[in-house]
């Protein structure tokens, strides 16, 4: 065995010391300007369900035609050259944000949630959190693999600010970069910055929403074997709803090229489609739909189509170009839909709904460790278990797909399947492997004309 360097525990005990001045400090930043944001969100969403259906044809619009300026023209002040996506500023940019536009999004998202747009509100928490944590490292001139660090914890609290779950959205801010993949050298800071973001948010009067429910005190394997078929039927959702939202773009990108569209006419087209929508779909639906997803989690009967209605009017917010966070309408098709299934398989339905919010989260952004996280620290130790049964299952049967075009693929999810690695999803060649296609010509084909023959003399 090596022996240990003297040096060794030194190194590592600064490296702890480090991080926790860097994380704490990125973390209580972060916590403050979510905060902001989310009392200003608060104040505005919400305000919609019950207005008359004209109110929502003229607001719509109006605010689809203000994303697309804001969006069209505030880009013009990034003269970096660098995006403004945080999973491209860990993986590519080496911890570079564009620092002139970090208000652009989190403005975007007011207008278009305030208007009765269907998106969520993390995704401008997360940018609000990579952009401040990019503008720290840039201040204290730290080095290339420093910023990476600092910009993943601003993205871990950004989501533990907007959720109060502070260890699931820390992993959840590593666990995305990746399909695969999770870099350990991140989870101190994450960890650190996130609970200090939820800490200080709290301190600012962000509520964060309790739920009881009550899962078996003694474990059954029925009951684990029913979440896991839950947990596969919502990955078959979350796969619906990631190619909805491909489709809507590709639909809506069509259209502006062959009409050649002025690019913020697009959302205001989408504005316009959403009201035709709200003329026939549930106003529930609209905006964030949180009383929604409570009810589920309190038990009440929820309706078949309600998680196809919110992934509808999700792909067409964002589809057309509004902009919005991705995560909390995974929430709440998840919890619609588990709660919709659960009696069917004689499960109590807040149960269904609570494994279902996690199982979509863990299958459509490619997160299961941060889902599994996040259903206990919601849920309660007692959902552990099947929270982790359902969230796996979903995982896998999602496949290769994310709501996150620049996450990476690090490792296909099954053996039997073949990808080069770390290239963002979408413009990775996931094949099925050598093996698999030899077994199948080999063993199973012949099999099967065997079987064949058989029948065929009798």
């Amino acid at each position: 065995m090596r022996r240990l360097s003297p040096a060794e525990p030194l190194v590592m005990l600064a490296t702890i010391a480090l991080w926790l001045v860097l994380a704490m400090l990125t973390g209580a930043l972060v916590g403050s300007a979510c905060s902001v944001f989310l009392h200003l969100l608060f104040a505005s969403e919400g305000r919609l369900y019950g207005a008359p259906w004209a109110l929502l044809a003229a607001l719509l619009p109006a605010a689809g035609l203000a994303n697309g300026l804001l969006l069209h023209y505030g880009y013009r002040l990034n003269t970096s050259g660098l995006k403004d996506e945080p999973i491209e500023a860990v993986n590519e940019q080496q911890g570079r944000m564009p620092l002139a536009t970090l208000w652009i999004k989190p403005v975007a998202a007011l207008i278009t949630l305030g208007c009765g747009g269907s998106a969520g509100k993390e995704g401008p928490c997360s940018h609000i959190g990579a952009g401040v944590a990019a503008g720290v490292g840039q201040a204290l001139r730290l080095n290339a693999e420093l910023r990476k660090r600092l910009v993943a914890c601003g993205v871990s609290a950004g989501f533990a600010s907007v959720f109060g779950t502070p260890i699931a959205g820390a992993i959840y801010g590593v666990e995305m970069l990746a399909i695969g993949r999770i870099r350990h050298d991140f989870l101190f800071p994450g960890i650190v910055a996130g609970v200090t973001a939820f800490v200080v948010s709290r301190f600012w009067g962000v509520p964060y929403p309790q739920y009881h429910i009550a899962f078996d005190a003694g474990f059954t394997e029925l009951l684990f074997l029913k979440t896991v078929l839950i947990g596969v039927l919502c990955g078959v959702a979350a796969s619906w709803f990631v190619e909805a939202l491909h489709l809507a773009r590709q639909g809506f990108g069509w259209l502006g090229r062959r009409w050649a569209l002025w690019p913020p006419l697009l959302p205001l087209l989408g504005g316009v489609l959403l009201a035709l929508l709200l003329a026939v779909l549930p106003r529930e639906y609209m905006g964030l739909s949180l009383p929604v997803m409570e009810r589920a989690l309190q038990g009440e009967a929820m309706p078949w189509l309600g998680f196809a209605f919110k992934i509808v009017l999700v792909a067409v917010t964002l589809g057309s170009g509004f902009y919005g966070g991705i995560v909390t309408p995974q929430f709440v098709i998840g919890a619609v839909l588990g709660g919709a299934l659960a009696p069917l398989l004689g499960m109590h339905a807040a149960q269904g709904a609570a494994v279902g919010l996690v199982a979509v989260v863990a299958s459509a952004s490619n997160t299961p460790v941060a889902a599994v996280l996040m259903g206990v620290e919601l849920f309660g130790g007692g959902s552990t278990l099947y929270v982790a049964g359902a969230c796996v299952s979903a995982y896998l049967m999602v496949g290769h797909r994310s709501v996150y075009p620049a996450q990476q693929l690090a490792y296909p999810k099954a053996a039997w399947f073949t990808a080069p690695a770390d290239q963002p999803v979408g413009h990775e060649k996931v094949q099925l492997s050598y093996g698999l296609l030899r077994w199948w010509r080999e063993v199973v084909l012949p099999s099967w004309r065997r079987v064949r023959e058989r029948m065929r003399r009798r």
